[in-house]
Protein backbone atom coordinates (compact mmCIF):
# COMPACT_ATOMS: atom_id res chain seq x y z
CA UNK A 1 0.00 0.00 0.00
CA UNK A 2 1.35 3.72 -0.87
CA UNK A 3 2.17 5.79 2.33
CA UNK A 4 0.84 8.84 3.32
CA UNK A 5 2.80 12.45 2.81
CA UNK A 6 1.50 14.84 5.67
CA UNK A 7 2.60 18.37 5.34
CA UNK A 8 3.13 20.97 7.97
CA UNK A 9 2.92 24.91 6.74
CA UNK A 10 2.75 27.73 8.59
CA UNK A 11 4.79 30.94 8.86
CA UNK A 12 7.51 32.29 10.80
CA UNK A 13 7.62 31.07 14.40
CA UNK A 14 4.84 29.21 14.10
CA UNK A 15 5.84 26.45 16.34
CA UNK A 16 6.52 23.47 13.59
CA UNK A 17 9.15 22.08 14.90
CA UNK A 18 7.64 20.79 18.15
CA UNK A 19 4.59 19.86 16.37
CA UNK A 20 6.99 17.94 13.95
CA UNK A 21 7.95 16.09 17.10
CA UNK A 22 4.81 15.65 18.49
CA UNK A 23 3.48 14.20 14.75
CA UNK A 24 6.59 11.75 14.74
CA UNK A 25 5.90 11.12 18.21
CA UNK A 26 2.64 10.07 17.15
CA UNK A 27 3.61 7.97 14.28
CA UNK A 28 5.63 6.04 16.44
CA UNK A 29 3.22 5.41 18.26
CA UNK A 30 1.05 3.63 16.10
CA UNK A 31 3.93 1.85 14.81
CA UNK A 32 3.87 3.96 11.20
CA UNK A 33 7.04 3.22 9.18
CA UNK A 34 7.82 6.87 8.27
CA UNK A 35 10.45 9.42 7.08
CA UNK A 36 10.62 12.93 7.74
CA UNK A 37 11.56 15.50 5.04
CA UNK A 38 11.47 19.48 4.73
CA UNK A 39 11.43 21.96 2.02
CA UNK A 40 13.96 24.00 0.93
CA UNK A 41 16.55 20.83 1.54
CA UNK A 42 15.80 16.81 2.14
CA UNK A 43 18.92 15.97 0.68
CA UNK A 44 22.01 17.10 0.34
CA UNK A 45 21.80 19.10 -3.21
CA UNK A 46 18.83 20.94 -2.12
CA UNK A 47 20.24 21.26 0.91
CA UNK A 48 22.74 23.63 -0.90
CA UNK A 49 20.23 25.11 -2.69
CA UNK A 50 18.61 25.60 1.12
CA UNK A 51 21.76 27.64 1.87
CA UNK A 52 21.57 30.07 -1.35
CA UNK A 53 18.46 31.06 -0.58
CA UNK A 54 18.17 31.56 2.91
CA UNK A 55 21.73 33.26 3.53
CA UNK A 56 22.07 36.79 3.52
CA UNK A 57 23.89 38.50 0.65
CA UNK A 58 23.99 41.98 -0.57
CA UNK A 59 22.48 40.66 -4.54
CA UNK A 60 19.22 41.19 -4.82
CA UNK A 61 17.73 37.63 -5.47
CA UNK A 62 14.37 38.27 -7.86
CA UNK A 63 11.19 36.62 -6.41
CA UNK A 64 11.04 34.67 -10.14
CA UNK A 65 14.87 33.04 -9.28
CA UNK A 66 13.54 32.62 -5.51
CA UNK A 67 10.51 30.03 -7.19
CA UNK A 68 12.81 28.50 -9.41
CA UNK A 69 15.10 27.67 -6.85
CA UNK A 70 12.19 26.28 -4.09
CA UNK A 71 11.03 24.38 -7.04
CA UNK A 72 14.72 23.01 -8.28
CA UNK A 73 15.24 21.52 -4.50
CA UNK A 74 11.80 20.15 -4.39
CA UNK A 75 12.58 18.22 -7.76
CA UNK A 76 15.43 16.54 -5.71
CA UNK A 77 13.58 15.77 -2.71
CA UNK A 78 10.42 14.57 -4.47
CA UNK A 79 12.93 11.99 -6.58
CA UNK A 80 15.18 11.12 -3.86
CA UNK A 81 13.19 10.93 -0.61
CA UNK A 82 9.48 11.70 -1.26
CA UNK A 83 8.42 9.64 -3.54
CA UNK A 84 10.86 6.50 -3.09
CA UNK A 85 9.59 6.38 0.36
CA UNK A 86 5.85 6.72 -0.82
CA UNK A 87 6.17 4.05 -3.09
CA UNK A 88 7.26 1.79 -0.59
CA UNK A 89 4.59 2.25 1.64
CA UNK A 90 6.83 4.55 4.12
CA UNK A 91 4.57 7.91 5.56
CA UNK A 92 6.17 10.93 4.64
CA UNK A 93 6.56 13.88 6.80
CA UNK A 94 7.48 17.25 5.53
CA UNK A 95 8.03 20.52 6.50
CA UNK A 96 6.84 22.74 4.38
CA UNK A 97 5.86 21.47 0.42
CA UNK A 98 4.26 23.19 -1.97
CA UNK A 99 1.81 25.48 -0.80
CA UNK A 100 4.68 27.12 0.89
CA UNK A 101 5.47 28.60 -2.41
CA UNK A 102 1.78 29.80 -3.04
CA UNK A 103 2.41 31.42 0.23
CA UNK A 104 5.49 33.20 -0.02
CA UNK A 105 6.56 33.41 -3.56
CA UNK A 106 3.01 34.00 -4.39
CA UNK A 107 1.32 35.72 -1.84
CA UNK A 108 4.55 37.62 -0.36
CA UNK A 109 6.32 38.43 -3.76
CA UNK A 110 2.92 38.47 -5.56
CA UNK A 111 4.27 36.31 -8.79
CA UNK A 112 1.25 35.16 -10.91
CA UNK A 113 -0.45 32.19 -9.34
CA UNK A 114 -0.71 30.62 -13.00
CA UNK A 115 3.01 30.59 -13.30
CA UNK A 116 3.38 28.71 -9.93
CA UNK A 117 0.61 26.13 -10.92
CA UNK A 118 2.85 25.50 -14.62
CA UNK A 119 5.93 24.65 -11.84
CA UNK A 120 3.44 22.51 -10.13
CA UNK A 121 2.68 20.69 -12.85
CA UNK A 122 5.38 19.98 -14.38
CA UNK A 123 7.95 19.02 -10.76
CA UNK A 124 5.15 18.13 -8.40
CA UNK A 125 2.59 16.41 -11.01
CA UNK A 126 -0.68 15.07 -9.78
CA UNK A 127 0.79 14.22 -5.75
CA UNK A 128 -0.62 16.67 -3.50
CA UNK A 129 -0.17 16.00 0.45
CA UNK A 130 -3.00 13.74 2.19
CA UNK A 131 -3.20 16.41 5.30
CA UNK A 132 -1.59 18.78 5.19
CA UNK A 133 -1.60 20.50 9.24
CA UNK A 134 -1.46 24.83 8.91
CA UNK A 135 0.17 26.40 11.93
CA UNK A 136 -2.01 29.99 11.84
CA UNK A 137 0.01 32.50 13.92
CA UNK A 138 -0.43 36.49 13.77
CA UNK A 139 3.23 36.99 11.86
CA UNK A 140 4.38 40.08 14.08
CA UNK A 141 4.15 37.72 17.01
CA UNK A 142 5.64 35.01 15.43
CA UNK A 143 8.58 36.23 14.04
CA UNK A 144 8.97 37.55 17.27
CA UNK A 145 9.22 34.33 18.62
CA UNK A 146 11.51 32.82 16.11
CA UNK A 147 13.86 35.35 16.42
CA UNK A 148 14.09 35.41 19.97
CA UNK A 149 17.39 33.73 20.53
CA UNK A 150 18.86 33.53 16.82
CA UNK A 151 19.60 36.25 13.80
CA UNK A 152 17.29 36.66 11.08
CA UNK A 153 17.65 34.34 7.44
CA UNK A 154 17.36 36.52 4.66
CA UNK A 155 13.40 35.42 4.05
CA UNK A 156 13.17 36.63 7.78
CA UNK A 157 14.14 39.49 7.08
CA UNK A 158 10.94 41.15 5.07
CA UNK A 159 8.25 43.62 6.32
CA UNK A 160 5.02 42.54 8.40
CA UNK A 161 2.80 43.64 5.13
CA UNK A 162 4.55 40.66 3.66
CA UNK A 163 4.06 38.29 6.16
CA UNK A 164 0.63 39.10 6.25
CA UNK A 165 0.38 38.29 2.36
CA UNK A 166 1.52 35.17 3.27
CA UNK A 167 -0.54 34.25 6.60
CA UNK A 168 -3.77 35.66 4.45
CA UNK A 169 -2.77 33.19 0.99
CA UNK A 170 -2.31 30.28 3.26
CA UNK A 171 -5.36 30.56 4.77
CA UNK A 172 -7.39 30.95 1.46
CA UNK A 173 -5.79 28.10 0.57
CA UNK A 174 -7.00 26.05 3.59
CA UNK A 175 -10.56 27.43 2.96
CA UNK A 176 -10.21 26.06 -1.00
CA UNK A 177 -9.23 22.82 -0.14
CA UNK A 178 -10.86 21.83 3.28
CA UNK A 179 -10.56 18.39 3.04
CA UNK A 180 -6.60 18.10 3.44
CA UNK A 181 -6.29 21.29 5.24
CA UNK A 182 -6.44 21.52 9.15
CA UNK A 183 -6.12 25.11 10.41
CA UNK A 184 -4.59 24.98 14.16
CA UNK A 185 -4.60 28.27 15.74
CA UNK A 186 -0.35 28.23 17.23
CA UNK A 187 -0.84 30.92 19.50
CA UNK A 188 -2.04 28.67 22.04
CA UNK A 189 0.31 27.69 25.20
CA UNK A 190 2.16 24.75 23.03
CA UNK A 191 0.94 21.95 25.00
CA UNK A 192 -2.68 22.80 24.41
CA UNK A 193 -1.22 23.35 20.38
CA UNK A 194 0.62 19.64 20.68
CA UNK A 195 -2.42 18.34 21.51
CA UNK A 196 -4.51 19.66 18.58
CA UNK A 197 -1.89 18.47 16.45
CA UNK A 198 -1.76 15.03 18.11
CA UNK A 199 -5.97 14.73 17.82
CA UNK A 200 -5.77 15.54 14.05
CA UNK A 201 -2.69 13.49 12.98
CA UNK A 202 -4.99 10.42 15.19
CA UNK A 203 -7.68 10.77 13.70
CA UNK A 204 -6.49 10.71 10.27
CA UNK A 205 -4.28 7.45 11.32
CA UNK A 206 -7.47 5.89 11.94
CA UNK A 207 -9.25 7.42 8.70
CA UNK A 208 -6.49 6.04 6.60
CA UNK A 209 -6.95 2.51 8.20
CA UNK A 210 -10.18 2.17 7.86
CA UNK A 211 -11.23 -0.54 5.08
Amino acid sequence: MRGRLITVEGGEGAGKSSCLAAIIHCLDQHGIDHVTSREPGGTPLAEEIRDLLLNDRSESVSAETELLLMFAARKQNLEQVIEPSLAAGRWVLCDRFTDASYAYQGGGRGVAVAWIEQLEDRIVGALRPDLTLLLDVDPEAGLARALKDRAPDRLETEQNDFYQRVRQCYLDRAVRWPERFCVIDSAQPLALVEQAVTTQVTDFINRAHTP
